[in-house]
């Protein structure tokens, strides 16, 4: 499995940015196994990583690595600091344009991936389930599947609220402000909201893509969640969401991306010779 960590100039952030990308161009077949047709473009998740995070945490919290040759997967990971993965022009930062537009562009510029909407996927956990959702739904003529795990929909009237003396930073209003605005009540309304962008895409009856949820029940963000889920079932929007046992933890998140790949629409799983893998599996 190959893994490349890539630095390069992004002009949505103004800066060098690295990013790591794992890429089955190695693969190495036993004898009979069915191989990958030559040339064929791959298939890509773009992953987004949460609050405190950066562009290694998949690779290190998750056996992605592994699945992603098992299903002949392009995964690239970004890192998105803590800005929500939103465009923040107050902070000469744009996230989301980055997200959506420079790093797709690039990746597909400079690897073998696939240039189609239904090979290209987004996801994150956390923040980055927020992120993956509001930049999913924002570019969705971009990005055909959804996966949002523990996803920190936070965005919404309670956000509003000031904390005094927040124990986590998250929560402080400088917090809040540097990733939303000043003016919240207007990012409630604006494209900066997933809810706010299911409403006028679906009042626009626009193709949504795919979209695949799950939170642990232990989460503290489960409420949330479920308040998003009912969104999407008031407007109708397909979907699938799935509650199972955890918290906001990665071995939930471990759990729940084995089964958001097998959800994705992928290749069939054939597993390259490996040292985890050095008998004959057909």
């Amino acid at each position: 499995m190959a893994v490349f960590e890539v630095n390069f100039v992004t002009q949505t952030l103004g800066r060098s940015v690295p990013i790591n990308v794992i890429l089955p161009t190695d693969k190495i077949y036993h004898p009979g196994m069915p191989k990958r047709e030559e040339g064929k473009p791959y298939k890509t998740l773009y992953l987004l990583h949460g609050v405190l995070g950066n562009y290694t945490d998949w690779l290190y919290g998750t056996r992605i690595q592994r699945w992603a040759e098992e299903r002949d997967l392009a995964v690239v990971m970004p890192s998105g600091d803590n800005a929500f993965y939103l465009d923040q022009p107050w902070n000469c930062n744009r996230y989301g344009a980055f997200i959506g537009e420079e790093l797709v562009a690039f990746t597909r510029k400079t690897f073998p991936l696939s240039h189609k909407k239904e090979d290209t996927y987004i996801g994150g956990l956390s923040m980055g389930g927020f992120g993956a959702m509001r930049n999913g739904l924002k570019y969705a003529d971009t990005f055909g599947a959804i996966v949002s795990l523990s996803g920190a929909f936070v965005l919404d009237e309670t956000f509003l609220e000031s904390v005094k003396d927040p124990a986590f930073f998250v929560n402080s209003d400088a917090y809040k402000h540097a990733c939303f605005g000043q003016d919240l009540a207007a990012a409630l309304e604006s494209d900066r909201n997933p809810v706010y962008l299911v409403k006028e895409m679906a009042k626009a009856g626009k193709e949504f893509p795919k979209i695949y949820l799950a939170c642990g029940d232990r989460d503290d963000l489960l409420q949330k969640n479920k308040a998003f889920v009912e969104v999407l079932k008031g407007f109708r929007v397909a979907h699938t969401f799935e509650v199972g046992p955890g918290a906001h933890e990665w071995d939930f998140w471990d759990t729940y991306l084995k089964r958001a790949l097998d959800w994705l629409p992928l290749e069939d799983k054939v597993m390259g010779v490996g040292s985890g893998n050095v008998t004959k599996t057909v």
